[in-house]
């Protein structure tokens, strides 16, 4: 950044559950800091943040985004603070992901009326996981019913201890006070401060042995130890704010600039577990954490500068993709505005145009450098649905409009199901998806149309069944002759083959045994009970007959499909569906409608525990129940539930459902002809 040092620079990323305040704080700090020439608001839709239609058409936050600015701190000297604000609705946590990748330290924003809901939850998770220093802010405390003492009990019962607050509110609300550097005989900051020097002092042998002996840490000791102890997961510092009155704001802004790490302090590793010197004047290393598309400049590659110095017009080597790429330009995106750059150093977070090769997640380096990051997990999407065009004239247009938005969302998933033949699109949630159609119309100009896909049914069979087809056809000059006997049983673990030829005496010629096998394959495509693709099934063919001139390859493959389709019938088949594995974190006093839901969809319990706070159900339920259960679990728990989902196995569909299913393809099937 500009005019500003390496160890100057702060870099934050916000995060929390929706409506806890993110976007609000980071309103006010874009007017704070000059970002904006007003103070945007998230209800009036005039904010800066959020400046997308469909943001502002649905008052949440989509897509997360960087802010980059220069501050003048109380003694003078120049402070640079890249901030990010993110999703808190849950459809979302991907872009949270993302942002958080190209952070240093987080800010969890906790609601003081609300308190700890599960969004700030599943942040805190993410920032354990991935070791990021992080500190709480308490928003909200001008609203009604709002209590900092208990959002601060709160925050201490979920967290620990180690949760420690460093400003407090007047009791008029009309200012916060910075505990640190001042004197105070409150006995209640005076706890606060003995606690605060206790965990610097943890940091340093030396300073531990003078705040034993009763000594003071002077100011730099102290400021020096809680930032080590927040980057070691030691120390988690509580600020407090009221963002739309600007209080707390400045105190927030040097809180953040005296306890929070700057790139310098932040040990980042390659996948090697090497160490990356962050200096200016070492190699380049840089992470590409958003694309974004701009109408008139293309797609903006966002990337995150971890080491060296960045400039327009210069050549670097993607390693993700093994590729040269070519720097055009440099920009500083502020939401809309934006703003060319002379060159981004370690910290800073800038827009790269004109890319031919790079995209999301890929790593950037210095030519003849191959330093390669550990790759980012999202989670696994837990909604899926059928995509098509909506006219002949969006067909065309369907598959580019997919591919732009998988490229910029990384919880996207887009594929097809040879099993039923549809496109499938899969998401966090179904606002997620409707946001992915929106975006295809505006962007694309290409109409979808979103549907429940179809469940993937297979068949497979119980008992053995004998199967026997004579294929005899004559209407003038050569006929059409092929018989075949075959048995089908259920396959077991030991059977290497699944197809055997056990024909003895040549009552089949060898050279027809293929087009029998691709007979049997035919079928194995589409069962006898509802013409779904079989499983676990091993066929043998052990007798049959030919004629010297009739017999064909085509005889014979249908006499072999027929052949498995009676035997078919005759060995018990039973219709297998997929079933899942759901993990589902909620309050627990959502616990007995959940259960009692779970119950009702053909599911079963198989595990349950306490987690930091909330209950964590495992259960398996069949995916055919399971289309809507994101807006469902959502509307049960007041969106404070939230769940993953992963495939488990196929099992049999008990018979009263598998009639329905049956009675269903059979009527389709009517229909198609």
């Amino acid at each position: 950044m500009k005019d500003v040092s390496i160890a100057d620079l702060r870099n934050v990323v916000f995060m929390g559950h929706n409506g806890s305040g993110k976007t609000t704080l980071a309103e006010a700090l874009l007017f704070k800091l000059g970002l904006n020439d007003r103070l945007g608001k998230v209800d009036a839709g005039n904010g800066m943040a959020d400046f997308s239609e469909a943001e502002r058409k649905r008052k949440l936050t989509i897509h997360a985004k960087s802010f980059s600015a220069g501050w003048s701190s109380g003694k003078g000297n120049r402070k640079g603070i890249v901030f990010f604000d993110t999703p808190g609705y849950a459809d979302f946590f991907g872009q949270v992901i993302a942002a958080a990748s190209a952070a240093d330290a987080a800010l969890i924003v906790v609601d003081a009326n609300s308190g700890i809901q599960v969004g700030a939850m599943r942040a805190w998770k993410l920032c354990e996981r991935h070791q990021i220093p992080r500190g709480i802010v308490i928003t909200g405390l001008d609203r009604e019913n709002a209590d900092y003492e208990k959002a601060l009990a709160g925050v201490r019962t979920a967290w620990g201890d180690q949760c420690v607050p460093v400003m407090r509110p007047s009791s008029d609300l009309s200012a916060v006070r910075f505990l640190l550097g001042q004197d105070s005989e409150d006995a209640e900051d005076q706890e606060v401060l003995n606690k605060l020097n206790e965990l610097a002092a943890e940091t340093d042998d030396d300073l531990i042995e003078k705040f034993l002996e009763g000594a003071s840490l002077s100011a730099e000791e102290l400021n020096t130890g809680l930032r080590k102890a927040l980057c070691g997961g030691n120390f988690f510092p509580v600020f407090c704010a009221m963002p739309l009155k600007d209080v707390g704001l400045t105190e927030l802004l040097e809180a953040l600039d005296m306890l929070y790490p700057s790139p310098l302090d932040i040990e980042r590793k390659d996948e090697q577990g090497e160490i990356i010197n962050p200096a200016s004047d070492q190699p380049l290393v840089g992470s590409i954490w958003r694309v974004q598309s701009d109408p008139f400049i293309g797609n903006l590659a966002m990337i995150r500068v971890l080491a060296g110095t960045l400039k327009p017009e210069t050549e670097v080597f993607n390693v993700s993709k093994n590729q040269k790429e070519r720097i055009a330009g440099l920009l500083e995106v502020n939401g809309k505005k934006q703003a060319s750059v002379a060159e981004a150093t370690a910290g800073d977070v800038v827009a790269m145009t004109k890319l031919k090769h790079s995209g999301l997640c890929d790593t950037l380096c210095a030519p003849g450098l191959k330093v390669g990051l550990p790759p980012l997990q999202f989670p696994k999407p837990v909604v899926t649905m059928a995509v098509t065009a909506k006219t002949q004239a969006d067909e065309d247009k369907i598959g580019t409009a997919l591919a732009r938005l998988i490229e910029e969302e990384p919880t996207l998933k887009i594929e097809r199901n040879d099993d039923t033949g549809e496109q499938l699109l899969s998401g966090m949630g179904d606002v997620h998806l409707d946001v992915a159609v929106e975006q295809m119309r505006t962007r694309s100009n290409a109409n979808v149309l979103l549907s429940t896909p179809r469940v993937s049914y297979k068949e497979t069979i119980t008992a053995t069944g004998e199967g026997h087809h004579k294929h005899k056809k004559q209407s003038g000059g050569r006929g059409q002759y092929g018989e075949v006997y075959l048995r089908v049983e259920p396959r077991q673990p030991e059977d290497e083959e699944t197809f055997v030829n056990a024909i003895v005496g040549g009552v089949i010629p060898g050279n027809f045994i293929p087009a029998v096998q691709k007979g049997v394959n035919e079928g194995l495509q589409k069962g006898a009970m509802a013409g779904y693709p079989v499983t676990n099934v091993k066929v043998t063919v052990y007798d049959g007959s030919y004629h010297d001139v009739d017999s064909s390859e085509v005889a014979f493959k249908i006499a072999g499909a027929r052949a498995f389709r009676d035997a078919m019938t005759k060995a018990k088949p039973v219709l297998l569906e997929p079933v899942m594995t759901i993990k589902i974190i909620t309050p627990e006093q959502f616990m007995g409608d959940i259960s009692g839901d779970i119950s009702h969809k053909r599911g079963h319990i198989i595990g349950m525990e306490a987690e930091d706070g909330m209950q964590v159900i495992t259960a398996e339920a069949p995916y055919a129940e399971l289309h809507a259960y994101s807006a469902e679990l959502r509307s049960m728990t007041s969106g404070r539930g939230q769940f993953e989902m992963d495939f488990a196995r196929y099992d049999v569909v008990p018979a009263n459902v598998a009639q329905k299913v049956v009675e269903a393809a059979a009527k389709e099937k009517s229909d198609d002809e």
